[in-house]
């Protein structure tokens, strides 16, 4: 960081609230800095010069230093997070010193130098608003008042008419008041202007924020519809689970008739060995079940792709008719991914469902992982279901497109899968022709190296 923006930084760090006072801190920090040191190098060089130094100029030199001061004091309070109180500071040192300057030397000394009268209102407008505008206003023309009446009485002590020291009054009034318009109108104009930008940033934040819950409420019941379409084979199985329970318990009678104390102490084992595995395996699909439907935030991290597919074979298997073939890949060799798990095994599943209709007669699934040509993991999820055509596969990823209409789908898997990957940072694309069945390639991120 070169020196430049390392002051730059140091303006801008001021400890302000107000964000629109946050923002003029910087400029005014600057100017107060201009002011603190070049009003003394100004003079320096004047003295150096070997100008001429009289009782007048005495005066306005030390009503210069006061200024210089008080712009070095008003910096330090703008550093101590009390901005306003600052500007307002400077602002009445300037009035003060316009005035004796004015009672001193009169009107005469503005024309020659505008800048402090017309920064007066400038500040005053920008900085504290259209209220201060209109003060510092009225205060300058007391001070131009003030100015003129010295000139009325240097003029009367002269004999010069005094119409001829009030030559310049309308002029004055004239030039300032519309000067303080046109900012009065110019700073109405910022400050709607800025109004209409923060609503519109803050409709925009609300409206992000219900297109976020909507996407949340979608993904929430895509998980639903997938875990719906596993309810049928979930109650075959815990069907299964209660016969295997219910048929060790309907022995009790035959073990408790056996004679020999060893022969019944082994079947007493071996029926609560057959029950406690049948629970542990009805235990083991609520828990995922309930894992995959639960309602949470997408929450990316790092974990094995191939022991999350192994984990999901219950469900898969239940997913599928008998004459579908499962291919799932090893799960002794990891690959480890970085996304939502939660989104993930909900691809998964989308996928797996799509590839069920399409095979209706039974077929084969199978899912490969394999490390991607552009980087990350490529995912092959593949069926040998009945394909699609060219039509069909242009628009498979569009919100509210269904083949499945007649049985309930809402064409809405797909898309929420599509959007949920690219926003992972992946990439899916599918390939597919009539009769040949269906391969989707999802590319996901790996975890990135420190």
């Amino acid at each position: 960081m070169n020196p430049f923006q390392t002051f730059g930084q140091w303006l801008r760090s001021a400890p302000i609230d107000d964000p629109i006072d946050r923002r003029n801190a910087p400029v005014m920090q600057l100017l107060l800095l201009f002011y603190g040191l070049l009003l003394p190098v100004n003079w320096a060089w004047r003295l150096a010069s070997g100008g001429e130094i009289n009782e007048m100029r005495m005066v306005i030199f030390a009503i210069d230093m006061l200024v210089a001061l008080l712009a070095l004091v008003s910096i330090v309070m703008i550093r101590r997070g009390r901005f306003r109180p600052a500007i307002v500071l400077f602002l009445a040192m300037q009035l003060i010193s316009l005035e004796i300057t004015f009672a001193t030397a009169g009107v005469l000394s503005q024309v020659i130098d505008p800048a402090p009268t017309i920064l007066t209102l400038v500040i005053s407008g920008l900085v504290l608003g259209r209220r201060a505008l209109w003060i510092a206003f009225g205060l300058l023309m007391l001070v131009f008042a003030t100015g003129f009446a010295a000139e009325v009485q240097q003029a009367k002590a002269e004999g010069v008419p005094v119409i001829a020291a009030l030559v310049n009054v309308p002029a004055v009034l004239i030039s300032y008041g519309i000067i303080t318009i046109i900012l009065d109108r110019s700073i109405q104009a910022l400050r709607e202007s800025l109004a209409e930008s923060n609503a519109r940033g803050l409709d925009l934040q609300r409206e992000m924020a219900q297109r976020e819950r909507a996407q949340a409420q979608l993904l929430h019941a895509q998980k639903l519809e997938a875990t719906g379409r596993l309810a049928s084979g979930i109650a075959h199985d815990f069907n299964n689970i209660l016969q295997v329970i219910l048929g060790f318990s309907v022995q009790r009678d035959k073990i408790l008739d056996t004679a020999d104390a060893q022969s019944r102490s082994a079947a007493v084992d071996k029926a609560m060995s057959g029950i406690e595995a049948a629970a542990l395996r009805g235990s083991d699909l609520v828990r995922k079940l309930l894992d995959f439907s639960r309602h949470d935030h997408a929450r990316v991290r790092t974990f094995d792709a191939a022991q999350a597919i192994a984990g999901m074979q219950p469900m898969l298997r239940q997913l599928f008719p008998r004459e579908v073939e499962l291919a799932l890949p090893d799960a002794a060799s990891p690959v480890l991914v970085q996304m939502d798990r939660g989104e993930f095994e909900l691809m998964i599943l989308n996928v797996a469902a799509n590839a069920r209709d399409a095979m209706p007669d039974g077929g084969r699934f199978s899912i490969r992982l394999s490390p991607h040509p552009e980087g990350g993991v490529a995912i092959e999820l593949s069926d040998t279901g009945h394909g699609m055509d060219d039509t069909v596969r242009e628009r498979i990823f569009e919100p509210f497109f269904s083949m499945k209409s007649d049985t309930g789908g809402t064409g809405l898997g797909l898309s929420v899968i599509h959007d949920m990957i690219l926003a992972s940072g992946g990439t899916i694309d599918v390939t597919s022709a009539p009769g040949e069945g269906s391969t989707f390639h999802v590319r996901v991120p790996v975890p990135t190296t420190p």
